[in-house]
């Protein structure tokens, strides 16, 4: 499994713009794909968006792709979620995790998870 560590949330006003930033460590944590996914008070963990080791990418909604944006720097073993135009909605804790192969909407098809960061918009 990789050891997954994220940082960057906090509380921001509608319309603003956070940066999510998730560093992988452990034996295996290059060459995996990573993905972010949330999850808000009394609703299911849903997918935001995912990267693969390539840089190939995958959002749920045309109007998240529009203002979520997932990069990753491989020699820091390190991804982002760079959130802009935050809508209260997007309130949330958020989640990164790694698999191995291709990218994927699925949770469960996720093995390492990290221990999440709370976003909070303001309206």
């Amino acid at each position: 499994q990789v050891q997954l560590v994220e940082s960057g949330g906090g509380l921001v006003q509608a319309g603003g713009s956070l940066r999510l930033s998730c560093a992988a460590s452990g034996r295996t944590a290059s060459f995996r794909s990573m993905g972010w996914f949330r999850q808000a008070p009394g609703k299911e963990r849903e997918f935001v968006a995912a990267i693969s080791w390539v840089g190939s990418t995958s959002y749920p909604t045309d109007s998240m792709k529009g203002r979520f944006t997932i990069p990753r720097d491989n020699t820091k073993n390190t991804v982002y979620l760079q959130m802009d135009s935050l809508i209260p909605e997007d309130t949330a804790v958020y989640y990164c995790a790694a698999k191995t192969g291709t990218t994927s909407r699925q949770q469960t098809h996720y093995d390492s998870w990290g221990q999440g960061t709370q976003v909070t918009v303001s309206s």
